[in-house]
């Protein structure tokens, strides 16, 4: 169904490839042939580019702002081929080359093994995860990133925070590993019971002042939001504190790379919720890279 057109409604997304220094740049990992789930996730960064166009750019609060007014967004289309040893080093030279010249990157997944060459290459030195799970899984899938940025990415676990943890979707083992490494972990019911605010907080505080890589697993929703995700459970978090979530920790000035991962495409609803959420978080850190310092 074409959409409608309104010159005084303009509509997210549609940016073009990046010349010169952008504010954030939007790149494509179709990442899905590791995945521990059959997954379309390599159908996803163009059903989000779609998806981005049935929303407005526009932040009402604290003030009314046009984030394509506002920064220099730039789409730098698609990794070809992101899987294996191969393609990671493909997205790892282009993940440090987009940000060298931006101060956001944001990748589009694709599953969760993404993150572990996108925040390599970003030169994270702290990592917060929204996820449902610990991915640290041995091996090398999308249950491994968070484990592999330690033993193969020299990343410090002590600045590793694990937001969204839930019953029932992982193992005593990979709790042990996590506790082991001073992993710092912050269940669902732990975000309902202290808020989003101090959630936020506490985790900024723990993986200090950056660089910082932020993994937006969508499986960390509920799956009445996120139908999408092959991994997600009923229980999960709603769709608002997602991004309440995703807003208040791309605040930080020490944020330089994201990623949306594990959504499938192929699998969503018919309404496309789950692709529209995915969408929606890409309009978060836009929104929070725009705030930062405007008070």
């Amino acid at each position: 169904m074409a959409l409608s057109h309104d010159e005084l409604w303009p509509r997210a997304g549609g940016w073009a490839a990046p010349a010169g220094r952008s504010d954030a740049v939007v790149l494509g990992v179709p990442a899905w042939r590791t995945s521990l789930s059959p997954t379309g996730s390599h159908a996803t960064p163009s059903a989000v580019r779609e998806a981005l166009r049935r929303y407005s750019p526009t932040v009402l609060a604290p003030q009314p702002l046009d984030l394509s007014e506002a920064l220099r967004i730039a789409d730098a289309g698609d990794i070809d081929g992101p899987d294996g040893p191969e393609g990671e080093a493909r997205v790892r030279s282009r993940v440090a080359e987009l940000r060298a010249a931006s101060d956001l990157v944001i990748a589009l997944g694709g599953d969760n093994s993404i993150t572990h060459p996108v925040a390599l290459a970003a030169g994270a030195t702290g990592l917060v995860t929204l996820d449902a799970h610990f991915d640290l899984r041995d091996g090398v899938s999308n249950g491994s990133p968070v484990r592999r940025l330690v033993e193969e990415g020299g990343l410090d676990p002590r600045r590793i925070v694990q937001i969204g943890i839930a019953d029932f979707a992982n193992s005593a083992a990979y709790a042990r590993r996590a506790a082991d490494w001073g992993i710092t972990v912050i269940t669902i019911d732990e975000v309902r019971r202290r808020g989003i605010d101090d959630v936020v907080a506490a985790a900024l505080a723990v993986v200090g002042e950056g660089p910082v890589h932020l993994d937006i697993d969508v499986d960390v929703c509920d799956r009445s939001v996120a139908p999408g995700c092959p991994a997600s459970v009923p229980g999960g978090l709603a769709a608002w504190e997602l991004r309440s979530l995703v807003r208040g920790l791309a605040s930080s000035t020490g944020l330089h790379s994201a990623d949306v991962v594990e959504v499938d495409a192929t699998a969503d609803a018919a309404d496309g919720r789950t692709v529209r959420l995915a969408a929606l978080c890409v309009l978060e850190l836009l929104a929070a890279l725009a705030f930062r310092g405007r008070g």
